[in-house]
Order: structure tokens, then C-alpha cells, then sequence
């Protein structure tokens, strides 16, 4: 039935001149056609599409048999592919290209989820046949094309071992491979235009459309991948994208030196500000700085030779943008990618204008969120190593500046002990023979010190929360009274410390007695409760208020093991208290 029903619409069509076809003439077509491919009659299909005398008819309409024809050679039936393939083929060679692409392309889009990989492989090649017939009237529908092809292509599922990228079960390496081949020619045109012109207009828009690809391929699928070694995988499809998206890039006329630098370069040609921002997306540009000093790859189409401190400059806003986002694997390559550029650079070599410039502020602030709220260890093991690093690079003044910026800044207790032991290593190098400098000893020292040495809610101070802070504190002011003897008071520490017993040691004794005093209270009736409700097994979930917060429910038995704990870390706190008071005694100063 459906047969016949397709031969009659294709005989009566024979007689229509031109491509006057009406409405019913094309719903005929595509129905009958349809249910004849779904119901296995190719064959007659396709000895219908060949005859010349229907060659108007296929070339206006024929493209309407896409669909079907997809669906056949996706399920890979022996019986009618030879025939599908054939109908296929004829298409590509009669009908317009412009409705082609566009049916081509609906095919690609309306994929279901499990097909996507099998349907972009399927028709990437007579995709790439059709739009190279266009001319140069093709920017426009290869930028759609690549468009529509990559934004199926980042659905599928990153792998994310060795085995799974080997294995290629979702098929994002085959699209990959086979993206790179689908758009060489496209490519080559652009390179033939370079060579000839020795220029090329950022107007060019196949080039445009190309340097859109391109960009987007960086943030998207490459920005989610970890790229493996050549040690780990030999022969890795992924790498080979990436590497050949940068080739690519240079070879349309895109310097690598330049795009690297561009957000830079950028801030200094105010015109055309958000075409940029459009034209060179940041998260690209990040990906890129990361295959360049991470990964290495295209290194030797990477000419210039810029100096480590001017590409950590450049590099310092891809850290920034990576290191701000929550996913687990650009943080990663956020700090991999400050790690590898700062050690370019050489110790103490950093100047203080740097800390001028917004990264230099943000970058660090975005390292500690790292350091304290990343969920995985490893990565916050990573952000602390990078975070010393980073502050081993900065020269004296650098360091001095950078430790009170992040002591006023910082709402860490942790953080601000890290720092605090960093001062301590500045000053104790500072008194080594032929380190000598104006910023860790005599007038600027003491403003920092004072920073340091005090409680900003004095007594009312939460010990436990600030400890980190506090022992470190304490540390500082041990050494330095041991360290540099009264008589040579190198680093001015004993002719403040006066003001530091006020600021910093009465409030602190004050605040240790009033939390001891609260604790063993806390204490006594924790073990009088536990004595009256009889044994743990047996004894109810209770709670235990701190100041004004109450801690979650918890056994006698944790209870007790709670407030010990904190007791402990007082008589910690004491013990180098009464240290401090005691060496400042014996000085007779306190």
C-alpha cells in the first residue's frame, strides 16, 4: 500500500514543472516514503530515487527520507543498508545543500541520548560533502554545523580513567576524532587564505566560525577532561583533540602568545570590550593557559619567549576564574596551573606593585576557600602547598604586605595561624647574619606585630575557635622574647611589650580564666547528671550549651569527653602563657 501510494505521488509530480509541488505533494512524499523505508522496501525506493525522470522531484523533496534513512542505518540491518546507503548517497548528490544541512542537522539534534555517538559518526561525512558544495556561502551553515555538532557532543559522558577513555563505551572520543576530521578542509580553506593574503581579516568569517569551534572545544568538552600522560596512555584520542585544536588555532592565523596574554592586552583597547569578551571567552582561554603549562601540549608551535613573572600576570586571571568555580576538576586544574607557573619564577622575586593588581588579591582569597571548604583532602593538601609557594615568590616588601593584607582580610583561624607562622620564619631569617632587612625588624615590624599579638573581641574571645590563632600567637611572642636578647632588641619586640601585656596577654589570662571557669562548671554537671541518670547504655541523648551554642546531642560519655578536651587545650594555651610571663619576668618588664 504505501509503496503504491509512493509511486503515485512520484509519477503525478512528474508532470508539475519546476518546483511548484504543493503542500499534500510533500506530506505524500515523506509519509509514503517513510513507511516503504520502515516497512524494508529500499529497494524500490531507491530504483525510484535514481531515475532521471525523478531527479526534480528527489532533488526538491528527497531530503524529507532522512529521517527514516537515519533510523535504518543506525540499527545496522545486513538486509537493507547496502540500499539505505545507496538513497543516502544519491541524496547528498541532488538535493540542495541548504536543505540538506538543515535536515542533516535536525537528524543530529532530535538523536536520542544513547545515539548521539553512532548518529554524529554516521553523518558527519556527508555533512562535510554538502557544505563544501555551498562555496562561500558556507561560513554561515558550517558555523552552524559545528554549533549543533559540538553541542551534542559535550552530552556524552567524560571519561575519566585510563580504562574508560580506552574503552570509549559513550563514544566522546570517536566524535572527537572524528570532528578533527570532519573539519580539516574547512580549515585548509582558511590556511590557503592566510598564505595567500599574509593576512587575514578578523572579519573572515569562516575563519570566525572556525575560531568559534575552536573556543568552545576548550571550555567544552577539553575543560572538563583530565588529560593522561603519554607514560599512562600511549595513544589517547583526547590529547590528540587537544592538541589539535591549538594547531588548528595557530594555523587560521591565531597566535598562541597572544591569546594567552589577551585578557591583558584586552584591558588596553577599551573599543570592543564585550565582542572580545565574546570572541575569546575566558574559560577557553583558561584551558588553554592549562594545555600550554600543565600538559605541555603545542609547546613547540609556542614561539615566544615571555618572561616567568609577565606569564604569571597573564595566567594569574585563568587561576582566578578556575579556582572560584565548585567543580572538583577545575579546581584542580586551577591549582595545577598557578603551581606550574609560579615555579617559573624565582624566590623572592615578586614585587610588592604586584599585589596592586586585582588577581594577586582575589587569587589568594580564593585559594584559602579552597583550603578550608574543599571537601576532598587531597585537594586541600594541594591548595595549602600551592597557597606557601606562593608566598615564598614574593620578595620582602612583597611578604610583608601580602601577611597584614591577609590577617585584616582573613576570617580563618587556621588561615591566620598559617600566616603567623610564616611572620615567625620571616623574622627569625631576618636575624641570620647577611639577611638583614627593614621589613621583618625594627619600625615596620612592630605595626605588624601588634596586628598579630592581640584579641579583637578581647577577653569575650572564643579560645577553641581562634586556637589555631592564638598558639601561634603565642609562639611568635616565645621566640622572639628567647630569640633577640634585650640589650640588642633587634626587631623593637621589648620596647613594645608593655602594650602587648595590655592588648594581648591580661585579656587572654582574663579570657582563659573565664573559659576554664565555664568549662569545669559545665564539667561538674555533666558527671552529676551522668551519675544520676545511672549507666551510659541505659542513659538519654542530652545537650551541653557552650556560651550561647548549644552542641548536638551527645551520650553522657561524649559529653565529658568534650569539655576534657577543651580543658586540655586551656591548660595548653596556659602553659605557654605562663612561659611568655615568666621570661618577661625574669627580664624584669612585666
Amino acid at each position: 500500500m504505501a509503496l503504491e501510494q509512493f509511486s503515485d505521488v512520484v509519477q503525478r509530480c512528474q508532470a508539475i514543472q519546476g518546483e511548484n509541488f504543493s503542500p499534500v505533494d510533500f506530506d505524500l512524499f515523506q509519509s509514503a516514503g517513510k513507511t516503504c523505508i520502515e516497512q524494508g522496501d529500499s529497494a524500490q525506493v531507491l530504483s525510484i530515487v535514481i531515475d532521471e525522470k525523478n531527479t526534480n522531484i528527489v532533488r526538491c523533496m528527497g531530503w524529507n527520507l532522512l529521517e527514516p534513512l537515519v533510523k535504518v542505518l543506525l540499527k545496522k540491518e545486513d538486509k537493507n543498508l547496502p540500499h539505505c546507503h545507496a538513497i543516502l548517497t544519491h541524496l547528498i548528490e541532488v538535493c540542495s545543500p541548504k536543505e540538506l544541512v538543515v535536515g542533516l542537522l535536525e537528524q543530529v539534534e532530535e538523536a536520542d541520548s544513547d545515539a548521539i555517538a553512532e548518529t554524529i559518526i554516521l553523518l558527519l561525512k556527508p555533512l562535510q560533502t554538502v557544505l563544501l558544495k555551498l562555496g562561500k556561502k558556507k561560513p554561515s551553515s558550517v558555523g552552524m554545523a559545528l554549533s549543533t555538532l559540538l553541542g551534542q557532543v559535550v552530552q556524552l559522558p567524560v571519561p575519566l580513567s585510563k580504562e574508560q577513555e580506552e574503552d570509549d563505551v559513550f563514544g566522546l572520543c570517536r566524535c572527537c576524532t572524528a570532528l578533527l576530521d570532519f573539519i580539516r578542509p574547512f580549515v585548509e580553506e582558511v590556511k590557503e587564505n592566510v598564505k595567500h593574503s599574509r593576512s587575514i581579516s578578523r572579519d573572515d568569517e569562516l575563519k570566525g566560525e572556525i575560531l568559534k569551534f575552536c573556543m568552545r572545544s576548550l571550555s567544552e568538552p577539553l575543560l572538563e577532561v583530565q588529560l593522561k600522560d603519554p607514560d599512562t596512555l600511549e595513544q589517547s584520542p583526547l590529547r590528540d583533540f587537544a592538541t589539535e585544536i591549538l594547531v588548528i588555532l595557530s594555523s587560521i592565523g591565531e597566535s598562541l602568545p597572544d591569546l594567552l596574554c589577551h585578557n591583558m592586552l584586552r584591558k588596553r583597547e577599551v573599543p570592543g570590550f564585550l565582542e572580545e569578551e565574546v570572541r575569546y571567552p575566558k574559560e577557553s582561554l583558561a584551558c588553554l593557559a592549562h594545555l600550554l603549562f600543565v600538559k605541555h601540549i603545542a609547546m613547540d608551535i609556542f614561539p615566544a619567549v615571555l618572561s616567568p613573572i609577565f606569564l604569571l600576570q597573564c595566567n594569574m586571571e585563568y587561576v582566578e576564574l578556575l579556582l572560584s568555580r565548585t567543580e572538583e576538576s577545575r579546581v584542580q586544574k586551577g591549582l595545577e596551573l598557578y603551581e606550574k607557573t609560579l615555579v617559573r619564577v624565582e624566590d623572592c622575586s615578586l614585587p610588592v606593585d604586584l599585589l596592586d593588581l586585582k588577581t594577586f588579591f582575589s587569587v589568594p582569597q580564593n585559594l584559602v576557600k579552597v583550603m578550608t571548604l574543599c571537601p576532598v583532602q587531597t585537594v586541600r593538601t594541594k591548595g595549602l602547598s600551592v597557597f606557601q609557594l606562593s608566598i615564598d615568590k614574593f620578595n620582602t616588601e612583597a611578604k610583608y604586605k601580602f601577611f597584614r593584607c591577609m590577617l585584616n582580610t582573613s576570617e580563618h583561624a587556621g588561615v591566620e595561624g598559617y600566616i603567623i607562622k610564616n611572620i615567625k620564619n620571616q623574622i627569625d631569617l631576618s636575624l641570620k647574619p647577611g639577611y638583614e632587612n627593614e621589613w621583618f625588624l625594627g619600625k615596620h615590624l612592630l605595626p605588624l606585630l601588634h596586628q598579630v599579638l592581640c584579641l579583637p573581641q578581647g577577653p569575650e574571645t572564643d579560645l577553641l575557635h581562634s586556637l589555631d590563632r592564638i598558639m601561634e600567637s603565642l609562639n611568635l611572642l616565645r621566640y622572639l622574647l628567647i630569640r633577640d636578647k634585650e640589650w640588642e632588641n633587634e626587631t623593637g619586640i621589648w620596647n613594645e611589650l608593655y602594650k602587648i601585656e595590655d592588648n594581648f596577654l591580661k585579656p587572654l589570662r582574663m579570657g582563659l580564666n573565664m573559659s576554664k571557669a565555664h568549662y569545669e562548671a559545665e564539667l561538674k554537671n555533666a558527671k552529676e547528671n551522668k551519675k544520676s541518670s545511672g549507666t551510659e547504655s541505659k542513659a538519654a541523648a542530652c545537650t551541653v550549651t557552650v556560651g550561647n551554642e548549644r552542641l548536638p546531642n551527645m551520650t553522657p560519655e561524649m559529653q565529658l569527653q568534650v569539655l576534657q578536651s577543651a580543658l586540655f587545650t586551656f591548660d595548653l594555651i596556659e602553659s605557654v602563657l605562663a612561659r611568655i610571663e615568666e621570661i618577661a619576668e625574669a627580664k624584669g618588664r612585666v
